[in-house]
């Protein structure tokens, strides 16, 4: 299919094009389609300028008739040009709530069909600000207010430049009338709150241009934590023994190299969740050390906690029993 050359169409493939040209993917890309005017105009841009597109259409059947969208999804994903359209049917089982849920079966689904090659989803500069805000009210962190990256292998983000208002006018270009997800305008969820109230007070109040605010943010924090973390990398390299963290190679780091270092060095040892009183309470281990006891962190098992205690100038971490059928720390 020809794209008529109009602005909001012209805005997206530019958005697309500058994206290859700094990620360079490669002739083959697979995008997530459900449909809505994000992902199809994206759809519409990549087919235009990626040699061979496959559209992946997640069906959720949370709603009557989600499998007509989803084979309407298809229908469009092939007449903008696309080399293939597949429905991926998938379950939902509400474990830690819906949205939460949802998104999880949608991507182990998109990355067990996407044979491969990368895929394209449709998250716009207004998403980007709504997961910035949502980062801002958890509070732990820096990296909680990173925002989505361009590129996390396999997934692209090429449009978070664009409005999702430029999306939807794309697809009035194209002729196209996108599926309004009934979920997106539903205030039982959060982000739906942030993009119908919080998002147009913001802008009201603080006189526009916010949701590029907090992109541009984003984007400076991920660029400025990348540099912190590769630091860190090394750091953790030279201070990191035996699965042990020797305390006085580590004291001397910055608290910000010295918390990316010990963050990393319980991630591998099967902690999640980290919180950033956790991780606080762990580097005054290093940096603050007045003989206190060990810290619980987030891992563990349902009779063992994660531990992390200071002994002989290094930091451990391992199980300590919590039931009957004790797990002793290693």
């Amino acid at each position: 299919m020809r794209l008529p050359e109009k602005p909001a169409i012209l805005e997206v493939r530019h958005a697309l094009r500058a994206w290859i040209s700094e990620y360079a993917p490669g002739p083959e890309l697979a995008v997530a389609l459900s449909g809505g005017a994000d992902s199809i105009a994206m759809t519409a841009a990549a087919a235009a300028e990626i040699r061979t597109v496959h559209a992946l259409v997640v069906d959720h059947r949370l709603q009557d008739g989600s499998d007509v969208v989803a084979a309407q999804a298809c229908e469009h994903a092939l007449s903008l040009g696309c080399a293939t359209a597949t429905v991926l049917n998938v379950d939902v089982d509400g474990g830690g709530g819906m949205e939460a849920a949802a998104r999880a079966a949608r991507y182990e689904a998109l990355d067990d069909a996407r044979r491969g090659v990368p895929v394209l989803v449709g998250h716009t500069l207004d998403d980007q600000a709504e997961t910035v805000l949502l980062g801002l009210a958890r509070g732990s962190g820096g990296r909680s207010i990173w925002g989505m990256s361009p590129y996390e292998q396999p997934w692209g983000r090429p449009l978070l430049s664009v409005r999702r208002s430029v999306t939807r006018q794309a697809c009035t270009e194209l002729g196209i009338n996108p599926h309004d997800d009934p979920h997106n305008s539903s205030p039982d969820f959060t982000r739906v709150r942030l993009r119908t109230e919080v998002l147009p007070l913001l802008e009201d109040v603080l006189g526009g241009g916010v949701a590029g605010a907090l992109s541009r943010t984003a984007n400076q924090l991920r660029e400025d934590g990348s540099c912190l973390d590769s630091v860190a990398s090394r750091v953790g390299a030279r201070v990191v023994e035996e699965s042990a963290v020797s305390v006085a190679a580590l004291a001397g780091e910055h608290p910000s190299i010295r918390r990316r270092v010990l963050r990393t060095w319980l991630q591998e040892h099967g902690a999640k969740g980290l919180t950033d009183k956790q991780l606080r309470a762990v580097d005054d281990l290093v940096g603050r050390w007045r003989g206190q006891g060990g810290v619980a962190v987030g891992g563990g098992t349902p009779n063992a906690r994660l531990v992390v205690r200071r002994e002989r100038g290094r930091l451990r971490a391992g199980l300590e029993g919590t039931g009957p059928d004790d797990e002793r720390r290693v």
